[in-house]
């Protein structure tokens, strides 16, 4: 699985990441680090739930991140 996380900085000054491959997933950061940080955990916590729902194959998962 490959996720990008697209980054944008608010007009308020928040950063904002977003997941496209998966809906809903974005989060706020104080800093465009923080904000990665934050959607990845998100992202995370999704496929868990995913994978403990059935939703997801059994055999060994490959996740990779990258922002753009």
């Amino acid at each position: 699985m490959r996720f990008t996380i697209e980054v944008e900085r608010e007009e308020d000054g928040r950063w904002i990441a977003e997941i496209a491959e998966i809906p809903g997933a974005m989060a706020y950061g104080t800093s465009r680090g923080e904000a990665i940080a934050k959607v990845e955990a998100l992202a995370l916590r999704v496929l868990a739930e995913r994978i403990e729902a059935g939703e997801q194959p059994a055999e060994p998962i490959r996740i990779t991140f990258a922002a753009a």
